[in-house]
């Protein structure tokens, strides 16, 4: 008795389907070409709680998520594009 498989054919992946790059760490240096701030801006902004805070990575190792820095920038194009001050 001979069994029939049936084969499907490969489908495209929807975009709920996509796999999205893991979050990574940036280290002070990056954080600062990407953000145009300098280091003294960027450690008065997290006391102010207006800059995400970095994250340590054990003895004197920080580092900032991507995430969060790419959400602050976000944040302050939209505040300028709402017109808010």
């Amino acid at each position: 008795m001979l069994s029939t498989v049936q084969r499907s054919t490969p489908t495209t992946p929807s975009v709920n389907d996509l796999q999205y790059p893991r979050d990574r760490f940036m280290r002070l240096p990056e954080v600062i070409s990407i953000c145009g701030l300098s280091r003294s801006t960027i450690y008065d902004l997290i006391c102010r709680e207006q800059f995400p805070s970095q994250i340590s990575l054990g003895g004197k190792n920080v580092a900032w998520l991507a995430s969060e820095i790419d959400g602050w920038m976000q944040a302050r194009i939209a505040q300028r594009a709402g017109g808010a001050a």
